[in-house]
């Protein structure tokens, strides 16, 4: 579970303060998977940060026992000078005891598929490789929940059959906490919808109904 307990966050602008949230509390349940719907600069991406503690909020806080990823696929944490490999390993270092860290990295050596470039600089990759190497280190450990922040799988037809396998196999075991304009991916994948607006957070227990509020919203914003 993770409870979401007053949170209040936001930044100052040229125009004064801006607020993302103020006083928010949700409650997530176990393996429960969560749909995130909002305009841009609603502030999904920073929940999403703060929940998994890459952000702190102005005030309040995030209770919880379950284990979360970082966000699935950045790769802001990518030393370049290192090869793919050598990133792979430092990460699984932190995450994963000695026994298991070579299984680890044969599985996004086998998941990423890039070769020869696994062990070349990640400098020298193009944007594609990175964004494989970082989906499959992503995916290589159990979480309790995973962060999907516009996730999209990338590559020729058979990563994406991959990539989509081992979601749906994670999905199994564990919640999401997904952001995406692919509004049928969340129809799919998640349990509840909960739409970001007007600096709180508005909880559906179908997801069809957020979509549907969430497209009055966006189409109101726009007249």
């Amino acid at each position: 579970m993770i409870e979401i307990k007053n949170i209040t966050k936001s930044f100052m602008t040229p125009h004064g303060r801006h607020y993302l949230f103020k006083d928010l509390n949700l409650t997530i349940a176990d393996k429960q998977s969560v749909g995130l719907l909002g305009r841009n600069g609603a502030g999904k991406s920073t929940l999403l940060r703060i929940i998994c503690g890459l952000d702190t909020p102005d005030k309040g806080e995030v209770v919880t026992d379950s284990t979360i990823s970082w966000p699935v696929g950045v790769a802001g944490g990518f030393q370049g000078s290192l090869t793919g490999r050598q990133n792979v390993r430092f990460v699984c270092r932190l995450y994963s005891s000695g026994d298991y860290i070579d299984e680890k990295i044969r599985f996004v050596e086998e998941f990423a598929d890039i070769g020869k470039y696994f062990d070349m600089p990640v400098k020298s990759y193009s944007s594609g490789m990175r964004s494989r190497l970082t989906f499959g280190l992503s995916l290589a450990f159990d979480f309790d929940y995973y962060m999907l922040d516009e996730v999209g799988a990338v590559g020729d037809a058979a990563f994406r059959k991959r990539s989509e396998e081992i979601l749906e196999a994670r999905r199994k075991q564990a919640g999401f906490l997904m952001v995406s304009h692919n509004l049928k991916d969340i129809e799919k994948n998640c349990d509840i919808g909960i739409v970001l607006m007007e600096q709180t957070a508005k909880v559906f227990d179908d997801p069809k109904e957020a979509i549907e509020v969430y497209n009055e919203h966006v189409h109101k914003a726009k007249k």
